[in-house]
């Protein structure tokens, strides 16, 4: 048998801020929190879900997101259209994120699969994704995945 995953957890170094960013622009609900000044963290999950956290974010981090370092290279989010994913790239346009590619872009060159890639406020790399319906995107490099190297 192999293992799901359960749920990932990312360390923030401004949980107020990054609360706002998963809660308010990416949609996720806040099951629980710690509030205690040294043990901040949050749970979220699904609004409309069985409520169990699928992101916890842990105030803990010193600096931001280092991608030269092992660890977490980017987290992945899928939703069922390529809509969908045009409706969280407007909203993330709106918050002010700058994105690494322009607009819904396809994994590889003639790939059904795609999305937008980003970065959140700590500069953890983020994807969110569908399946299909990407068709039509080119992808930023024919020789590499798209959501290896942003």
């Amino acid at each position: 048998m192999t293992p799901r995953t359960g749920h990932i957890g990312l360390n923030v170094t401004d949980l107020d801020r990054s609360l706002a960013f998963y809660r308010d622009v990416l949609g996720f609900g806040v099951i629980g929190e710690g509030k205690e000044e040294e043990r901040r963290y949050a749970f979220l999950g699904s609004l409309s879900g069985d409520g169990r956290p699928v992101l916890t974010l842990w105030q803990q981090a010193q600096g931001s997101y280092d991608n030269t370092r092992a660890g977490l290279h980017h987290l992945a989010l899928e939703v069922d259209s390529v809509e969908q994913v045009r409706e969280y790239e407007t909203a993330l346009r709106a918050y002010g994120v700058e994105f690494a590619y322009e607009g819904v872009v396809a994994h590889r060159e003639g790939s059904a699969s795609g999305g937008i890639f980003f970065h959140d406020p700590d500069g953890t790399r983020l994807e969110i994704y569908t399946p299909s319906g990407v068709e039509e995107a080119s992808a930023p490099s024919a020789s590499a995945p798209t959501c290896g190297f942003f």
